[in-house]
């Protein structure tokens, strides 16, 4: 600390000893050297600043960038997969639902897709394709 500024004064005595001049550390008041920048209100010795420098601004637009990739493309490229998994449906793939349920593709004509549950009593239940979660068939690499 190179400074210390003392901002009080006494009632109207300007001859007490009390001043707003920078003051040493034992009390003495020290030389006030004047900016070259032309600023009165710069300390001396005080790096000025200059507001938004170019590394907050970098830092900024990496921010920016960081956010546009974790909020909206991933979410994009995760709903483009999953489309594209329903498109490739086919007869004879084993599905699991986003409800759970597992069975095996019937028949797919255009959005709905018809699945067999059960093998015994030949159970068939009408799903939209956007209900299938996952292509058992083509994940377990069969």
């Amino acid at each position: 600390m190179n400074n210390i500024w003392i901002l009080a004064e006494k009632d109207g005595d300007a001859s007490s000893g009390v001043s707003s001049e920078p003051v040493t550390s034992e009390g003495q008041p020290s030389a006030i050297v004047p900016d070259k920048s032309g600023d009165p209100n710069a300390a001396a010795g005080t790096p000025a600043r200059k507001g938004f420098g170019q590394m907050q601004f970098i830092f900024l637009a990496l921010m920016f960038v960081m956010m546009y990739f974790i909020l909206f493309r991933a979410p994009r490229k995760k709903q483009q997969q999953h489309k594209q998994m329903v498109q490739s449906l086919a007869k004879n793939d084993k599905v699991r639902t986003i409800g759970g349920i597992i069975g095996t593709v019937v028949d797919v004509k255009g959005d709905e897709v018809i699945l067999k549950v059960d093998e015994s009593n030949n159970t068939k239940i009408r799903l939209s394709a956007s209900a299938i979660g996952k292509n058992l068939t083509k994940d377990n690499g069969q």
